[in-house]
């Protein structure tokens, strides 16, 4: 794996990126070599935010955390790449190419919370009629209808689009994109 850190406002010390080293070594039997790791460290006040993304054979694994500490923060991101990897093992297996097991990795990380692994159940199935708008427009219509998200045919670009809202209050866009 390939790691690359990022500090904000903070000087990285040799031993918290051997600490990150060491949370993240127990993730090389799940990614290829080739896997990409960012890690973001922001210092803001007194807390800390650590953020780890890891991507990999089109799988993007991210997760942050912000305390007081570094180290804890790093602690409570490795737990939560932990149960997304977990949550997520019918998926991983079939993309693993060599290497260890994810049962291996499973057994060896502490089990914190039990979720139901590869059944993710639909409760709603819902028809959208779209129509060519505007990303204002549909901003309009996601906030009149009370919604979190909006799918649209952008009328500039004549593609299917997403706007949601951000848990900052702004907004975002979604676009297609092809590797």
């Amino acid at each position: 794996m390939k790691i690359t850190y990022t500090a904000r406002k903070v000087n990285l010390r040799d031993n918290f990126k051997e600490r990150v080293e060491k949370k993240l070594a127990k993730f090389k039997k799940i990614f290829s070599d080739d896997a990409e790791v960012n890690v973001v460290v922001t210092l803001e006040k007194n807390r800390q935010t650590v953020e780890i993304t890891i991507r990999d054979n089109k799988m993007i694994y991210r997760a942050e955390s912000t305390m007081p500490e570094m180290n804890d923060a790093l602690d409570r991101v490795a737990d939560i790449l932990s149960r997304q990897i977990r949550k997520n093992k019918t998926r991983l297996e079939k993309r693993i190419k060599t290497g260890g097991s994810l049962d291996d990795f499973a057994a060896e990380a502490p089990e914190q919370e039990t979720e139901t692994e590869d059944e993710y159940q639909v409760v709603r199935k819902k028809q959208v009629f779209l129509k060519p708008i505007t990303v204002d427009e549909a901003i309009l219509e996601m906030n009149m209808v009370s919604h979190d998200f909006f799918m649209f045919i952008n009328a500039d670009t004549d593609e299917m689009n997403v706007v949601y809202k951000r848990a900052d209050g702004n907004y975002g866009l979604l676009e297609p994109a092809v590797e």
